[in-house]
């Protein structure tokens, strides 16, 4: 009997040690930030789309497909830049961030793109840029709905997590 209850504790003991070597993440992935990008579409009449209100100052409505694009997943790097008149944020994306945000602005050229951003506990919808122009260098550059000190923090959070898929560790 003593055999057995040392196998029950040897594996318990196991499992705690996996758990545990596994709970580093929410030290590491709390200041995580989430990016998903969704391309304006005609409202069909079916659960694949729907409305979103972007902006708080002058909040405007873009219908889009529910499903993403683009994402964080697809980032190379984020950053803040500085513009006439403040700043944005710029996306620029990995190979195949590039080909899907190439495709999808010729496939969409005059439609909107909108931007939901999730960081520390909050999110909303960034922005909607329209796709003016085909972007084959996959630079995508907009005017985010946030102020300095938010954007700072999502780019901080989207360079970690763009890391952290580098090596593969998601």
């Amino acid at each position: 009997m003593k055999l057995r209850l040392l196998r029950f504790n040897a594996f318990l003991l196991a499992l705690a040690v996996l758990l545990g070597a596994g709970c580093k993440s929410p030290e590491t992935r709390k200041d995580l930030s989430s990016l998903q990008i969704h391309i304006e579409v005609n409202p069909d009449g079916t659960d694949r789309n729907g409305p979103v209100t972007v902006g708080r100052s002058v909040p405007f409505q873009v219908n889009v497909d529910k499903l993403s694009f683009l994402s964080e997943r697809h980032l190379k790097e984020a950053s803040v830049v500085e513009v006439m008149g403040g700043f944005a944020i710029r996306l620029q994306f990995e190979q195949k961030g590039t080909w899907l945000l190439e495709q999808y602005s010729s496939a969409y050229r005059g439609k909107r793109a909108a931007i939901l951003a999730q960081w520390e506990g909050q999110g909303r919808w960034l922005g909607a840029p329209r796709l003016e122009r085909h972007i084959a260098n996959g630079v995508l550059e907009f005017t985010p709905d946030a102020t300095r000190e938010e954007a700072d923090r999502i780019v901080v959070g989207l360079n970690k997590a763009v890391k952290i898929y580098e090596s593969g560790r998601y």
